[in-house]
């Protein structure tokens, strides 16, 4: 099916307005950015790559990965591990609501809604090919933007639990996934 490009191009323009409004911020190249805003353009930036003529409904799904994530923040759910899972499906509720709500105001039909927000969800990993491409280009966007700063913010931890993360990172990829991780990670020589 070819892609209808104004309604493409609005929708993403939609994603990138609500991420424009983050608080939060990183400098890149001596410039100050919305951080989900970078994130979601890296996302894309990084499934182009991996993925040769990405279907439009991944492309959808990458660019609003995070959308609005700042608003629910961390702290709001207790600090312990089910607190750490009851955040981050929460985050995929608010991500998939907010795709629903432009994606149906550009004009996608219902079908195209359902899989971008089932994408959203991370239904069917494993099983379903866009949605482990998906958690494949996430896990490469970390290991290549911020692996060193979650490294440098969570001093506390040492490395075996880092490298638990990390581990627990890559055996949710696919072969190829780790394979071009494995090129990204670049290992010190001491």
């Amino acid at each position: 099916m070819k892609i209808d490009q104004n309604r493409f191009n609005h929708a993403i323009s939609l994603f990138d307005e609500l991420n424009r409004e983050d608080p939060n911020r990183e400098f890149i190249n001596g410039k100050e950015e919305p951080k989900e805003l970078l994130y979601a353009q890296r996302v894309t930036t990084m499934l182009k790559g991996y993925v040769s003529n990405p279907s439009e409904v991944l492309q959808l799904a990458a660019r609003c990965q995070h959308i609005q994530r700042w608003k629910i923040e961390r702290k709001s759910f207790p600090m312990t591990k089910p607190g750490y899972y009851q955040w981050r499906r929460s985050l995929r509720e608010l991500h998939a609501k907010t795709a629903e709500k432009i994606l149906r105001e550009v004009g996608y039909e219902e079908n195209i809604i359902d899989h971008v927000c089932s994408l959203l969800k991370k239904e069917g990993l494993k099983t379903d090919i866009e949605s482990q491409a998906l958690e494949d280009v996430v896990v490469l966007v970390f290991i290549e933007n911020y692996l060193k700063e979650f490294t440098n913010k969570h001093g506390d931890f040492d490395e075996t639990k880092i490298k638990d993360i990390v581990d627990k990172s890559l055996r949710k990829m696919t072969v190829k996934g780790r394979l071009t991780a494995l090129t990204m990670i670049k290992l010190s020589s001491s």
